[in-house]
């Protein structure tokens, strides 16, 4: 039995009943954390446009958009509307987004085929595991966007999960999700192009098509895993990192959740200046002279000034600082539109500098640091510097903050009330004690 098999084998027998309590716990907030995402997401413009153009006939739901469609098109829609906010749940060391590539496919095939909730729970955690060890035992090339990537396998191992496919068709069913992969630009996100939002929606639904794929007998490489992270999108492929405490150790407990509505790059920096706000009042941009971050390569890359629409203002860490100074705020509101058109965030974002310290660089991924040097006026400087992140399993936030920021996201489609219903059936759903139809009648509410 070659690392395949035995990888294989364990997506096709995980099943939710067998997994300790903590972990099927956490998987609830996971997917509370992707479903508030999806909803917060449906409520932009071009994805409700994007939603319209989809046929209206299938049984997969489009939460917070009221109405149904077929599950290639769910899977499409929802993957990109969970993306959109930049506020989906990630996993630091596979250095992406594991639940938002795998519950839109998992959620329409269970709804196409009239599986239960035990089934669904299995096939997202045997997807966010799957994924999330890829991206862990892999180096993707620095061009690419993470996103689109090892999250179609992922989706096609939750797919096959659905499909209670065996170890030998859960194989095949990888080896084909291996090559049905996007080539994922990371400049759309420095660019603001929004198909960048696509990337995920696109992953969830050649992870469903994969699926198709291998029942209908089309067949892969024979090692497309190998092939596809060991030459072609990264040149490094730990075979031994990929199965290290498979079944024992789980990615779904080392993830991060994110309350700061930008990329996850620029939450050390954010994280410093809310350390240095804890200390009194933070400074006025009248009184600031300029002001200097100094992290790690990627977020270093984030440098710039002035971000043409709210994508670009997410991934731009000049923005993310004046931003947060100006409004007080890190939320979604202090990068919507308005945000990016008011001149006292863009003068100050000028004053914003970035750079990188190696020796931070290489404190990752257990660290994402951070230091913020603000220079005021008057000669004096503030300064706060963080290690981990908010939000990390080693900094997690509390249930309360996590409960806010779903009932924050899903109020943009629905009721306060209906919004904490919601949560409270997801949780219960993790738990086991709502049926799947259920839960998925309460996503079908429509917008208000």
């Amino acid at each position: 039995m070659d690392y395949l098999d035995t990888f294989s084998r364990f997506a096709a027998d995980l099943h939710i009943d067998t997994v300790p309590a903590p972990v099927r716990e956490q998987l609830g907030w996971i997917l509370a954390d992707t479903v508030a995402s999806i909803v917060g997401g449906s409520a932009e413009p071009e994805l409700r446009e994007l939603a319209a153009r989809q046929t209206a006939t299938g049984r997969a739901t489009l939460p917070g958009l009221g109405r149904s469609c077929s599950a290639d098109a769910a899977a499409l829609v929802n993957g990109t509307a969970g993306t959109f906010l930049e506020m989906d749940e990630g996993n630091r060391f596979s250095r992406g987004h594991p639940a938002v590539h795998v519950v839109p496919a998992a959620l329409a095939l269970c709804e196409e085929r009239g599986a239960d909730a035990g089934v669904f729970l299995s096939a997202v955690l045997v997807g966010y595991e799957v994924g999330s060890r890829l991206g862990a035992a892999s180096r993707l090339r620095a061009a690419m966007h993470p996103h689109g990537t090892w999250g179609t396998v992922g989706a096609a191992a939750a797919c096959a999960r659905v499909a209670c496919l065996g170890t030998a068709a859960m194989r095949e069913t990888i080896n084909i999700g291996s090559s049905m992969t996007t080539a994922t630009s990371k400049q759309t996100m420095l660019d603001g192009g929004l198909v960048r939002n696509v990337y995920a929606g696109l992953s969830n639904r050649n992870g469903l098509l994969a699926l198709q794929l291998a029942e209908s007998g089309f067949s892969g490489e024979r090692d497309g895993l190998a092939s596809l992270f060991g030459k072609i999108v990264s040149e490094h492929f730990d075979t031994t990192e990929l199965l290290r405490g498979l079944g024992a150790e789980w990615h779904v407990m080392q993830n991060y959740f994110k309350l700061h509505s930008c990329c996850r790059f620029n939450h050390g920096t954010l994280d410093a200046i809310d350390q240095i706000a804890a200390r009194g009042p933070l400074p006025r941009p009248d009184q600031i002279r300029a002001i200097q971050v100094t992290s790690y390569n990627l977020a270093a890359e984030l440098n710039g000034r002035s971000p043409h629409n709210t994508l670009a203002a997410k991934f731009s860490v000049p923005f993310a600082v004046a931003t947060r100074i100006v409004n007080g705020s890190s939320a979604l509101a202090s990068f919507s539109w308005d945000a990016v058109r008011d001149p006292a965030v863009l003068a100050l974002a000028q004053r914003v500098d970035v750079r990188e310290d190696p020796q931070m660089t290489r404190r990752l991924p257990l660290e994402r640091p951070a230091r913020v040097e603000i220079l005021l006026m008057d000669g004096s400087t503030r300064e706060g510097e963080v290690g981990v992140n908010r939000g990390d399993d080693a900094m997690p936030y509390t249930r309360d903050e996590l409960r806010g920021k779903f009932l924050d996201l899903t109020r943009r489609a629905w009721p306060a009330a209906h919004g904490a219903q919601v949560l409270d059936a997801t949780l219960a759903l993790a738990a086991g004690d709502v049926a799947l139809s259920d839960w998925t009648a309460l996503l079908k509410r429509a917008a208000v």
